[in-house]
């Protein structure tokens, strides 16, 4: 079933035929973006709020530290932080954004089918010439020195715990520059990493060295680990468990889900630990799992990674030597408890779509 999508930019409308994949229009237009979606038929928004405080964190930095990667401008030489740099304020931001999403959800949702959600992805460019044309910059001049697009499409989340409903993961790429920030152009640089990318593996992971495993190109990871002890017979035992994810330090993008994840950790008494999961290891990883904003939380199934790390990158997935770890059955028990507290989180923390409509 195709996807029927819409694309508002700058005021402007385009429908179905029109609209790009999101891939193709994040690829081609500069800027700092989030990814949402609605769930429970369409009524709700996903950590809205969440998702827009990140927005105009990536924002923020972009500008102060790779203005190039913020700012569209006829002159990308002229583009450096100090000139670049501006306030940015989380309630005119979102502003901005629901008032673009009032002018284009109205017609998604009278369009899409029973049981298809919405996915939405807000990115926001700077537009340098309007930027220095500015005396000084208010809240109330935003909406000339930001350009908001808003790109929707239908969207049928996979349901969580089914059989074969698990990824498939891949380790083929380095980390990211400016992680802080989530950026459109990304999308570009990720590009090269397809041709390392075996048949039916859902994600691609990253790492810097082979072994320590930071996150995937659009997903952060996490491993439950055992905790091994020495018997008196020589035979290790599992005496706890842990979960790890790598630490926003490392260069890991720090996702909205993520920082979920961690929030649940906390509050029910999963002990967790940011590190790096290192592939070494491997052998005592009992569950792993990936996050996004529209999958939420997926269990893996199986991960592969080169037995040659650093000739990896030279070659095509076939001509590659793969070492492989299969997870048993479905998710957890540790992943399921986090999945469930999660979606508890997505109803106390839902954003009703008639508060767009209220812009």
């Amino acid at each position: 079933m195709s996807a029927s999508r819409y694309l508002l930019s700058n005021g402007i409308l385009l429908q179905s035929s029109d609209v790009p994949p999101v891939r193709n229009f994040l690829e081609t237009h500069p800027g700092a973006y989030t990814t949402s979606r609605t769930y429970n038929n369409a009524s709700w928004l996903l950590f809205w709020e969440r998702h827009m405080k990140r927005l105009s964190e990536s924002i923020q930095v972009l500008s102060n530290v790779a203005p190039w990667l913020l700012f569209k401008s006829n002159h990308p030489a002229v583009l450096s932080p100090s000139s670049a740099t501006l306030p940015i304020w989380q309630p005119t931001v979102q502003v901005l954004v629901n008032g673009s999403l009032c002018k284009v959800l109205p017609i998604a949702l009278k369009e899409r089918k029973d049981g298809e959600e919405l996915a939405i992805t807000t990115l926001v460019s700077g537009n340098l010439e309007e930027l220095n044309a500015c005396e000084t910059v208010r809240k109330e001049n935003m909406s000339k020195i930001l350009d908001v697009h808003v790109h929707v499409e239908t969207y049928v989340p996979p349901t969580f715990g089914i059989w074969g409903n698990g990824v498939h993961l891949a380790l083929v790429g380095y980390g990211r520059n400016v992680a802080a920030a989530k950026y459109s152009d990304w999308v570009r640089i990720r590009k090269p990493l397809e041709k390392l990318r075996p048949p039916s593996v859902t994600e691609l992971l990253l790492s810097n060295d082979g072994d320590q495993i930071l996150e995937g190109c659009v997903t952060n990871f996490f491993v439950v680990c055992c905790k091994v002890l020495d018997s008196n017979d020589g035979k290790a035992l599992c005496d706890s468990f842990e979960l790890q994810t790598a630490p926003i330090s490392d260069g890991v993008l720090p996702g909205t889900i993520r920082q979920l994840v961690l929030e649940v950790c906390r509050s029910e008494g999963i002990p967790f630990r940011e590190v790096a999961p290192s592939w070494s290891e491997h052998e005592i990883w009992e569950e792993a799992f990936i996050t996004n904003s529209l999958r939420l939380l997926q269990h893996v199934d199986s991960i592969q990674v080169p037995t040659e790390w650093k000739s990896a990158h030279s070659k095509t997935w076939k001509e590659i030597s793969w070492t492989k770890k299969q997870f048993q059955g479905g998710p957890g028990r540790i992943t399921t408890v986090i999945e469930e507290k999660i979606k508890g989180k997505a109803v106390m923390e839902g954003y009703p779509i008639r508060n767009i409509y209220a812009c």
